[in-house]
């Protein structure tokens, strides 16, 4: 039997209608070992979807109904910007502490030493949205962080890219609900930014440029970051730079000023924090990069939210509970809210 896209798209809805219910009214079961884990991880991202001009903000919209697409059939370099609406991802879980120096980082880096064993996170829980505001999505991550450790004996550690607006969102909230965090930003996030400069100063894939950010990549990592935004901006000055690649320079400096509370790497080495974003970059992949960007693709707003929900249950391994959480939902809305004696209705089913 062939099930029509329309129709399809409505049982996905209905299917994916108690995911918020379902997460505020179960009762939170862990693995026993979370017990004897001092760190509490909250990590968030975000990842743009291809939408239906419906499905697009309304900033967005603005600028998509301004817009001229050149081809009828394809859309060219830089219009699918205008067709995006962005999901925010979120995830948390619980870790042991991992103490490392800034040369082992470093040297993992430069392949000089194989990755030491790290330890698995635990009682891992993912979900996104691509209807609500990025502000609702992390609201909801401290809501969940507190459902887990509601007196905070653990340790709660955030980790982010360099978005300011996460930034903002994260230490209002957290301010808001008197919760102590550490914010770290992505040490991969940094290492990029270092390569871009590296490429301003020397040819591309030369050694020269390996061994430029080989080096400041220790700097930072021993917590020298003003020093080496510092270096950035003078080795541009000492070149002769066009506009484009100066401007590039000093957004390159910026990142490493700017976030430069958020890049005490030794001391966060010392305590044993992740320091990388690796879980919510492979959240972001297998939630929303393998699945919806599928070719000639555009999604409207409610189907994106379903499909999001639903695999976000299932990576969760929460999908047993909550498909029996979900029919007994039904049950009430299609059945019990009719009887008056449910209890008797049921008794007489059962029998």
């Amino acid at each position: 039997m062939r099930i029509g896209k329309r129709q399809a798209l409505e049982i996905v809805k209905k299917c994916a209608s108690d995911f918020d219910a379902f997460y505020q009214e179960q009762s939170l079961r862990l693995p026993d070992k979370v017990n004897k884990v001092p760190i509490l991880v909250l990590t968030t991202d975000a990842k743009g979807i291809v939408m239906l001009p419906s499905g697009l903000r309304e900033e967005t919209q603005k600028r998509f109904s301004s817009s001229n697409q050149k081809l009828k059939h394809r859309l060219s370099k830089g219009e699918k910007r205008n067709r995006k609406r962005m999901a925010q991802v979120a995830s948390i879980y619980f870790i042991a502490r991992f103490v490392r120096k800034p040369e082992d980082i470093h040297n993992e880096f430069l392949r000089k030493k194989a990755m030491q064993k790290r330890p698995r996170p635990l009682g891992k829980r993912v979900w996104a949205s691509v209807e609500k505001e990025a502000s609702v999505v992390i609201s909801e991550l401290f809501d969940e962080a507190h459902r887990r450790d509601a007196k905070h004996y653990k340790e709660w550690v955030v980790l982010v890219d360099g978005q300011g607006y996460q930034h903002r969102s994260i230490k209002r909230i957290a301010k808001q609900r008197g919760a102590t965090i550490t914010i770290i930003l992505d040490i991969v996030h940094v290492l990029e930014y270092l390569w871009d400069a590296a490429h301003l100063f020397f040819e591309e894939s030369s050694q020269s440029a390996e061994d430029w950010v080989s080096s400041k990549l220790l700097d930072v990592l021993n917590g020298q970051g003003r020093k080496v935004a510092g270096s950035i901006r003078m080795s541009a000055a000492k070149r002769d730079l066009s506009e484009k690649q100066n401007k590039l320079a000093e957004t390159c400096a910026n990142y490493l000023t700017t976030n430069k509370q958020y890049i005490d790497y030794c001391t966060y080495l010392q305590k044993g924090y992740s320091i990388g974003t690796g879980v919510i970059e492979g959240t972001c992949r297998y939630l929303i990069k393998d699945f919806i960007p599928i070719t000639g693709a555009r999604w409207g707003l409610d189907g994106a939210e379903a499909i999001l929900k639903l695999r976000s249950n299932r990576s969760s391994n929460d999908w047993e509970d909550y498909w029996n959480f979900h029919l007994k939902q039904e049950f009430g809305r299609n059945y019990a809210s009719k009887y008056q004696d449910i209890d008797q209705v049921c008794s007489a089913f059962s029998s």
